[in-house]
């Protein structure tokens, strides 16, 4: 007697920032569809940025947890993963953004440095491992990394050892400092005179070590910690991709019925370089439809044409819920929109 195959719904949330983390959207999506007789492969993203840890972790691993310098000169305790011979490190954990306080509390000229990072792959050589994946975004500096190489030194301790700089941007280095400045609390005058320290930077990393990072594509992301990295030989990848091959994404939505992702605001952005728009061509290509759960919709986006068949729905949980509870109930909120898209 044959019994027939459940159909199979592969959840790979990014994260909601401040209101809900992505192994947590995923699991209540795939709670909801075990209880309507389907099955579910429960699969968190991340871009590279904030969020990439934990979405790491859930392939395995064993975390660690190291006192480092946070980005104002404060002692943080960073998380990082190892597995095996490979560290996984999320620049955030030291050096983010989040640690200060958001922009008010920053002091993006004078203070904020990537000491920490270069201190968490310092722990990561002195654990023994031969590759070191750094994750990029929700940085508060604009160092050009130059913090993490001083942390790092004597840097041909690293040369051994393969660096990866996993970034979802391909801003250069020398636009980091417009780019990227004024969401870190940095003032125009100072944009320009991070700029200036970028290029002087530049001429540094060529004079010491032959890289001219102002070429690197993105090696502006960080605030110039990839370059900064480059300039050891570090190699760059987008940052989703490398998440969803670490988890085996594709191989995941391969005959699956239905992917839902989803993310805190479904934007422009979504579609270049971010979750939504990278599972959204994974799944094009295995003719595998896409619903969308997001906390709002920009009125603005515009859903690329190659993946409007793809996408098949969207949900906006501020425009279901209200956002007083989208905001503050997002998971519930989930759990009760689920539902409609597995009928």
């Amino acid at each position: 007697m044959s019994t027939r195959a459940l159909p199979r719904v592969v959840a790979c949330f990014d994260k909601f920032r401040l209101t809900a983390h992505a192994p947590e959207l995923c699991r209540v999506v795939a709670d909801v569809a075990w209880e309507n007789n389907w099955d579910a492969v429960v699969m968190p993203m991340a871009d590279g940025g904030e969020g990439t840890l934990e979405a790491l972790h859930a392939n395995g691993g064993v975390l660690q947890t190291t006192t480092v310098t946070g980005p104002l000169g404060q002692p943080v305790d960073a998380v990082w993963l190892l597995r095996g011979r490979t560290a996984f490190i999320e620049m955030a954990r030291a050096s983010g953004l989040a640690l200060v306080g958001g922009p008010e509390g920053n002091r993006a000229l004078d203070a904020a440095t990537t000491y920490g990072t270069g201190q968490l792959l310092n722990a990561a050589l002195a654990a023994g491992v031969k590759r070191i994946v750094v994750a990029l975004g929700g940085s508060a500096t604009t160092d050009g990394g130059l913090g993490a190489l001083e942390a790092m030194a004597p840097l041909a301790r690293f040369r051994g050892t393969e660096l990866l700089v996993a970034c979802d941007v391909e801003t250069m280095f020398v636009d980091a400092a417009a780019s990227f400045g004024p969401q870190k609390g940095a003032s125009p005058a100072q944009v320009a005179l991070l700029r200036g320290r970028l290029e002087q930077l530049a001429d540094r990393y060529l004079d010491e070590r032959g890289v001219d990072v102002r070429l690197v594509p993105g090696g502006g992301a960080a605030g110039g910690l990839s370059g900064a990295l480059a300039s050891l030989g570090a190699r760059t990848t987008s940052g989703f991709r490398f998440v969803a091959d670490e988890a085996g994404l594709a191989d995941a939505i391969a005959g699956a019925t239905l992917v839902i992702t989803g993310e805190g605001r479904l934007d422009e952005e979504s579609f270049n370089g971010k979750v939504v728009g990278g599972v959204c061509e994974i799944a094009r290509s295995a003719g595998v439809p896409v619903a969308v759960i997001t906390g709002a919709v920009d009125p603005d986006v515009v859903i690329p044409a190659d993946l409007r068949s793809t996408l098949t729905n969207i949900i906006s949980l501020t425009e279901m819920f209200g956002p007083g509870r989208a905001w503050t109930e997002p998971l519930s909120c989930i759990r009760e929109s689920v539902p409609s898209l597995l009928r």
